[in-house]
């Protein structure tokens, strides 16, 4: 249906619109960044509603989101007016699963376009931004904005729930420290007449915390359940000390300070793109490095649960054996598939059963033919592992990632 929905969209710009839209693209791009910047200034400044409750504030002081929305309105507009370039389904799908993740609604759209336009005429000057140059960007954001609003309309109705009505109360029933500052959660509804959802294998929920200055931030957090059963959902947590590269994680160190067993808390309906293809029977390899080892979890627990046959190659980087919070899970699951295999690749520590101490090289790794392959990790990792598949004849259309970040789609450039 994305798809469908975006190639509809190639005949949607007038021929007029599409020739202002190459004449202006590499100034638009040129300028993006300032733009966004302008932009998220702007409105953030007319509706503070929304840093404080909505967008995430760690991002921001990172300059992250800004890039998120500079890939995707810059990718957009040249897909538009370039019949051989890509289409963007998989940034669109991305966009719409973490738009329906955090509640976002068709009327906030509007809110987006008013503050975009202003900051576009800021930044490229009014002189630049003629009545001409104004309405073909305009069709191009709304061109785009249909087709997310109607794709997240779709997230819900799968959801069986009204546009943005995605929140539910629940309360910690277990949590459970592993390593390396990393804490397991258990939660179930407050509501024992409503209970959690299930889900597919590798999605994630978002959880608002209630902080000191007021704001209910959001973040998300991939579900290491098999999904098959409603009730409980469970997912992992890692603090995150501020660094000169990042700020505090103020979600995360506020759910391990404060998410003591019985804590109320509310939590979005799981959503996410990046999920296990349950029908085939291709083999699979997991590719994950740290905490990217969460969504793997979450598959691996539906094939555990499915008692599969498939073929299933498991390879897992960590700094060392005592900071890979997820490993006697990993191991218990994998010995419960008849068809698995385990590599871990630890660069510090003694090697052994399933370890080799180096860092994770896939050109020197076995893999399975015609398999899919799903990696998570840091944006150097999941780099460093898709230029490997690629150098390997890897057909891209079998590779699916997720970057713990508003960026994964940067990875393509």
């Amino acid at each position: 249906m994305l798809v469908q929905g975006i190639e509809k969209c190639r005949n949607e710009l007038s021929p007029a619109h599409a020739e202002v839209i190459r004449a202006t693209l590499p100034l638009v791009g040129a300028n993006i960044q300032d733009i966004a910047k302008t932009f998220y200034k702007t409105m953030f400044s007319n509706h503070p509603e929304l840093i404080k409750d909505l967008f995430n504030r760690g991002n921001q002081k990172q300059g992250a989101q800004q890039k998120a929305l500079a890939a995707s309105v810059a990718t957009f507009a040249a897909m538009l007016v370039n019949e051989n370039a890509p289409l963007p389904d998989h940034l669109l799908s991305r966009i719409g699963h973490k738009h329906a993740a955090l509640g976002v609604t068709e009327d906030q759209y509007q809110i987006v376009h008013d503050n975009l336009f202003a900051a576009i005429v800021e930044v490229l000057g009014a002189d630049v931004v003629t009545k001409d140059v104004a309405e073909a960007w305009d069709a191009v954001y709304w061109i785009m904005a249909r087709v997310l609003i109607q794709f997240e309309k779709d997230l819900y109705k799968e959801a069986g729930v009204e546009p943005g009505k995605v929140w539910r109360s629940v309360k910690v029933a277990e949590r459970r420290g592993l390593v390396n500052g990393i804490v397991r959660f258990t939660i179930e509804s407050t509501d024992a007449s409503k209970p959690l959802p299930t889900h597919q294998p590798g999605q994630y929920i978002s959880v608002r915390a209630q902080l000191p200055d007021g704001a209910g931030q959001l973040r998300q957090y991939s579900l290491l359940d098999a999904g098959v059963q409603a009730g409980r959902l469970s997912f992992a947590v890692k603090a995150l000390e501020a660094t000169h590269e990042q700020p505090a994680g103020e979600v995360s160190n506020w759910l391990i300070q404060n998410a003591q067993q019985g804590k109320e808390l509310e939590v979005s309906l799981p959503f996410g793109d990046l999920v296990l293809d349950t029908s085939s029977s291709s083999p699979v390899v997991l590719i994950s490095g740290g905490i990217g080892a969460t969504p793997m979890i979450g598959m691996l627990s539906r094939l555990a649960n499915d008692k599969s046959t498939r073929q299933v190659l498991v390879l897992h980087a960590d700094h060392s054996e005592k900071t890979d919070a997820l490993a006697a899970e990993r191991h218990h699951l994998v010995s419960q598939l008849s068809n698995a295999k385990l590599n871990l690749f630890y660069s510090h520590g003694e090697a052994g059963p399933h370890i080799t101490v180096s860092h994770l090289d896939l050109k020197h790794v076995e893999l399975p033919h015609d398999a899919q392959f799903y990696l998570c990790g840091s944006t150097d990792f999941l780099q460093a592992a898709r230029e490997s598949l690629k150098s390997m004849n890897i057909d891209a259309e079998s590779v699916h990632f997720e970057l713990f970040a508003p960026n994964d789609w940067l990875l393509d450039e």
